[in-house]
């Protein structure tokens, strides 16, 4: 049986934990404020490269840029999720999304590649059957996303170097309300010709087109280097704003249950506080009855 003891110790136990789940849903809703500017940001400077690529297509429409044009068969592939729990069923999901993706791509890769960045993706990829080759470990806050996407940009290179690659897609969670997210496939590479055919056909707005004098080709290059660049970062942090808003939901729901739970404690030591003075004031007017009652020695 509980004693009120026990019962104060489960109750300072289960405040202890309120306030931790509370301290990380302030965290949670912290970073993703944080994670969302950073994304804002991040917009304004991808149409600023995408204006200097609208600049060099339309002074040099001649030139062959690579495009995509055909499906490829030597595929890297990047997987976003987490390092840390209390985020639902973001990994899995992440997982589950590529794995039917693949089993749905209309070009069978010949020779695949896989990074995750993040553990517990990794660990549910493999779960799948696949072979992650590398993990990177997932940023923590929006200063971290800047060293991995730079990490990436250095595998990437050494993909296409040493592999061959020909095609590059992410896989990531993107947030579709503060409390909600959905997975989602990004193809980086080759260029979609579609995509540079809108850029181009984009007016410029005043009426006259700016020069440059490095060559055609080396700002092309810088430039789409620059958009694989604010790709990854805008899917690591899709990525993470995600996963704080997973972890949000699952800290809202854990605080609901310790309150209920300290209610319920609470109540359980008042009852038996209650019966052990009930039990103290019957002892009293038991034994005040007693002496009341007995008969005097002559």
């Amino acid at each position: 049986m509980e004693t009120p003891e026990s019962l104060k110790r489960r109750i300072r136990t289960a405040e202890e934990l309120q306030s931790l789940v509370r301290t990380m849903k302030a965290l949670a809703a912290v970073n993703m404020r944080q994670l969302e500017n950073a994304l804002q940001a991040l917009d304004d400077f991808h149409r600023t490269i995408q204006m200097g690529l609208h600049v060099v297509l339309r002074r040099h429409d001649r030139q062959p840029w690579a495009a995509r044009t055909a499906p490829r068969h030597r595929s890297g592939l990047i997987a976003f999720g987490s390092d840390q729990g209390m985020c639902g069923q973001l990994n899995d999901q992440v997982a589950a999304y590529a794995h039917a993706w693949l089993r749905h791509d209309p070009s069978t890769p010949e020779v695949t590649r896989w990074l995750a960045v993040g553990f517990r993706v990794a660990a549910r990829l493999e779960d799948f059957g696949h072979t992650v080759d590398s993990v990177l470990k997932a940023p923590a806050s929006v200063s971290g996303i800047t060293p991995v996407v730079q990490q990436l940009l250095v595998e990437l290179d050494r993909w296409l170097s040493e592999y061959q690659i020909d095609r590059v897609v992410v896989f990531h969670a993107e947030l579709v309300t503060r409390a909600s997210y959905e997975p989602r496939a990004v193809e980086l590479l080759p260029l979609d010709r579609v995509w540079l055919d809108q850029i181009r056909q984009v007016p410029w707005p005043t009426h006259l087109l700016p020069a440059f004098t490095l060559p055609a080709d080396q700002l092309f290059s810088a430039l789409v280097r620059q958009h694989l660049f604010v790709s990854l970062y805008r899917a690591c942090g899709q990525s993470q704003a995600s996963e704080n808003a997973a972890r949000l939901a699952t800290m809202r729901g854990a605080e609901r249950n310790v309150a209920d739970r300290i209610v319920e404690l609470t109540h359980a030591f008042h009852q038996i506080r209650q019966m052990a003075i009930t039990e103290e004031l019957l002892d009293i007017v038991s034994g005040f009855e007693a002496l009341a009652g007995a008969s005097p020695i002559s």
